[in-house]
């Protein structure tokens, strides 16, 4: 539901591991040892595919649950997370907490989803108002006004309007324009003819047909309806950046003010728009993909006020079926859920309205996680950690062969500039305007959207507010800002089983450790390594320096490319490429921090029979442990910048002579790369 920040490209997404309690945990020991050989599949050959051998047991003892496309360490601490806020939320709920109160807001918006009972007595009715006034469209000057309306209520129709660092002047917030308008979950799907591209746009009209009869039409024309919607979204899709191409900062940095996006698209009424959503006057707004607003332009003149008014009605519909009726909900999942990602079985309902409700009441939720959950002495130990990290990273940049003295020195400068976020912000957002009821869910949807909305575009044209966060505390995940320079670390990554407060240091620089060097390593990634210390869009690289670094990362490009994923589809190693980057710079950094906080201690003891290296390799590995469905994976080979699970273990570490060492993998290992073939870059 929150906006998304465009610049915010750099996740871990999902990095934490599981263990299972052992006899070696009754030992007198000064850490709790955290590791157990249960989880692994000791029948499996390292050398072979070290991902089985690291997570077989795991995967066995964890089978997919049918509500799931995929299933893994990271998603485990994400429904244990979930359990958590849940506590949370239900405790606001029963608090009844006076109008106006944080509790108060919780309490109703979660009440309000779960009351099916109204919900589903309610229909559609609670749209119908919005689909009626998409129907009264009469001119192309009401279509204008739609998209204002809509996008007032964080409903991006055609594109999306937000605010965001300017690129080359990161102190400063501007407007910026991102594609959009699609129900698909890629481009791609519209545009190519595979089996899985065709039957998902059978799919999708399936999908829409279903949506417009739900609405009131009659079969016949929901069905004519949803082909309309479908040549649209076609047009949409072949004027649409691809996703690798979007990854490029310099083609998406296009600054204009209003003049500039007029003569860019002269038919469309900007002013109309912009007054519509209440930004009169937006200054400078950085268009990302020019080509695809042009597209829209020409559209908004050639396409019948007919069209316009089918395409509008689909969006409502398509953003609205997860908020409305079990009969909207259940056509909602049979499309994404089952159609696109092979899911069995829909999640529980307390997990989608607790979903929405935290993403509506982010930090407010965030706020009382914190005070919950997050004990001062675990970001007490990441600072040290992150610190550690910081240095390791330094020394690795020393010993660089491939970079000059000249690039190394700027390399140093944007290394320790990069700012630190652990945990949760210094300062909460304030929710004392948002109006929050038990009578409609989503009404309470749409009225969260427009005070987010209402937020984002109020900072457009001010300085950038640096302790501003761009996740909740509450959410399982990590990221790195290239216009902020900064990694940031949410409370609820950190904890068991993924962080360790008193735990196996090995085990805790393999997950944690290698997690806060991925996100560091995305400052010097592909994208990162084009921004400078202050988060400047700016070339500080010496040519040749630029073009070592092109020459390795080709390497890791590929070899990821190698990779089949299934039969007859392979990894795209261009689009997982800054992904790939950090984990390889992300363990080899770790590494490194790990072996200085060795210096002047006893060889750490080994544990169920694996030494500290091993063990910091099998904690790595075990952060992607997971199970997941062939639907899911070609998914996610699409349109996930992060490569799947099995490849970001049996990928990197064949790149790192320690991992060879450890496990004394042959030059006949099935993973064996041959030295002057191996992709070393951070």
């Amino acid at each position: 539901m929150r906006m998304k920040n465009w610049l915010l490209v750099c996740t871990a997404v999902g990095v934490c591991f599981t263990s299972c309690q052992t006899k070696q945990s009754e030992k007198k020991t000064l850490i709790k040892p955290v590791f157990s050989a249960e989880d692994m599949d000791l029948t499996a050959n390292p050398g072979e595919n070290f991902y089985q051998y690291a997570n077989g047991g795991w995967m066995k003892q964890h089978p997919l649950p049918d509500d799931k496309s995929r299933y893994g360490s990271f998603d485990k601490l994400a429904e244990d997370s979930k359990v958590k806020v849940r506590t949370i939320v239900e405790k606001a709920a029963a608090e009844k907490g006076e109008a106006g109160s944080v509790s108060q807001k919780i309490g109703d918006f979660y009440n309000s989803g779960m009351n099916t009972e109204a919900i589903n007595a309610a229909g559609y009715e609670p749209i119908k108002p919005l689909l009626e006034a998409v129907n009264a469209i009469d001119s192309k000057e009401a279509v204008a006004n739609m998209v204002s309306l809509l996008q007032k209520m964080n409903i991006p129709a055609l594109f999306h309007f937000y605010s965001s660092a300017d690129q080359k002047n990161s102190q400063q917030t501007i407007a910026g324009i991102y594609q959009a308008g699609l129900g698909m979950p890629d481009r791609d799907y519209y545009l190519e003819d595979d089996e899985t591209s065709v039957r998902l746009r059978e799919a999708y009209v399936t999908y829409l047909t279903k949506l417009f009869a739900l609405s009131g039409t009659n079969e016949d024309d929901a069905a004519k309806q949803a082909e309309v919607v479908m040549n649209f979204e076609i047009a949409l899709a072949k004027a649409s950046n691809s996703r690798l191409e979007n990854r490029n900062p310099h083609t998406t940095y296009n600054k204009v003010d209003v003049a500039g996006l007029s003569k860019m698209a002269p038919s469309f009424p900007w002013a109309t728009y912009f007054t519509g959503i209440n930004v009169a006057e937006p200054g400078d707004i950085n268009v990302s993909q020019p080509a695809f607003i042009k597209a829209v332009d020409a559209m908004y003149s050639a396409e019948s006020i007919d069209t316009w008014k089918a395409f509008l009605s689909s969006v409502v519909l398509r953003i609205s079926a997860a908020y409305l009726s079990d009969d909207f909900v259940n056509a909602n999942f049979a499309f994404y859920g089952e159609a696109v990602s092979g899911q069995k079985a829909i999640e529980p309902r307390w997990k989608s309205v607790l979903t929405t409700t935290s993403d509506a009441l982010g930090e407010a939720v965030g706020q009382l996680f914190v005070a919950e959950y997050f004990p001062p002495a675990a970001k007490t130990r990441m600072d040290d950690l992150v610190e550690n990290l910081r240095i390791a990273f330094g020394q690795r940049i020393d010993q660089l062969e491939w970079m000059s003295p000249e690039t190394k020195e700027a390399a140093h400068e944007k290394l320790a500039a990069i700012r630190v976020k652990i945990g949760y912000p210094n300062k909460w957002r304030d929710y004392s305007a948002l109006d929050i009821t038990p009578d409609s869910y989503i009404k309470n949807v749409w009225t969260s959207n427009a005070f987010e909305f209402a937020h984002d575009v109020s900072k457009i044209g001010k300085p950038v507010d640096m302790d501003e966060w761009h996740m909740n505390p509450q959410t399982v995940n990590a990221y790195y800002s290239p216009v902020g320079n900064e990694v940031v670390f949410p409370a609820a990554i950190l904890q068991p089983p993924f962080f360790y407060l008193d735990g196996d240091d090995a085990v805790n620089y393999g997950a944690i450790g290698v997690v806060i060097g991925h996100e560091m390593t995305h400052g010097f990634d592909d994208q990162g390594r084009l921004y400078g210390k202050d988060g400047n869009l700016q070339n500080w690289w010496t040519k040749e320096d630029t073009e070592r670094f092109n020459a390795r990362t080709k390497l890791l490009v590929d070899q990821f490319n190698a990779i089949e994923v299934l039969p007859g589809t392979n990894a795209d190693g261009e689009l997982s490429l800054g992904e790939n980057i950090a984990d390889l710079g992300g363990l080899s950094i770790s590494y490194q921090a790990y072996q200085n906080s060795k210096a002047g201690k006893e060889q750490p003891a080994d544990i169920d029979g694996f030494n500290d290296i091993q063990r910091f390799f099998l904690g790595y590995s075990r952060v992607w442990a997971q199970n997941i469905r062939d639907k899911e994976i070609l998914r996610r080979t699409k349109t996930d910048v992060h490569s799947l699970g099995i490849n970001r273990v049996n990928g990197p570490l064949p790149n790192m002579q320690q991992y060879y060492d450890a496990f004394n993998i042959s030059k006949d290992a099935a993973l064996y790369i041959a030295p002057e073939m191996r992709a070393t870059i951070w």
